[in-house]
């Protein structure tokens, strides 16, 4: 929905005074785009995964479990925010809910090998497969 006339008017002029009271930082968050923030978080969830993995290896080692502990949920937390950029960054959204249309189609067997038609389903096979063992052995006595 558009904004009306009188809050476009009341928006310019609070972005007329952030120009006027800090000119930098009004420049700043103009220029940046999302992307450029995406990037910027996933390099940071790396680089937390990375001292996320030391505090993990390192608290064994120096005999404290905790440390450990510690590194654990801050590969954790790393991951979580890695993914989230990443999703945001390639425009995907974890929000989204998509619907697919339709049902799934079995493909049909026409234009098959004759040796494709006698294989049939996976489960299918396992069965026959039983079915021979089952008489191989004797079958129920």
């Amino acid at each position: 929905m558009p904004l009306s006339e009188h809050e476009q008017r009341l928006l310019d002029q609070i972005e007329r005074a952030l120009y006027a009271e800090d000119p930098k930082f009004a420049t700043t968050v103009r220029s940046t785009d999302l992307r450029t923030h995406m990037r910027r978080r996933f390099r940071r969830a790396i680089g937390l995964a990375v001292i996320g993995a030391l505090l993990l290896v390192g608290g064994p080692v120096a005999n404290q479990p905790v440390v450990g502990i510690a590194g654990f949920v801050v590969m954790l937390a790393a991951f979580l925010l890695g993914v989230s950029a990443y999703k945001r960054l390639n425009g995907t959204s974890t929000t989204t809910l998509r619907s697919v249309e339709g049902r799934a189609q079995r493909s049909t067997k026409r234009g098959l090998g004759k040796r494709d038609r006698s294989q049939g389903s996976t489960r299918e096979r396992l069965e026959d497969r039983w079915k021979k063992r089952w008489e191989e052995r004797g079958g129920p006595e």
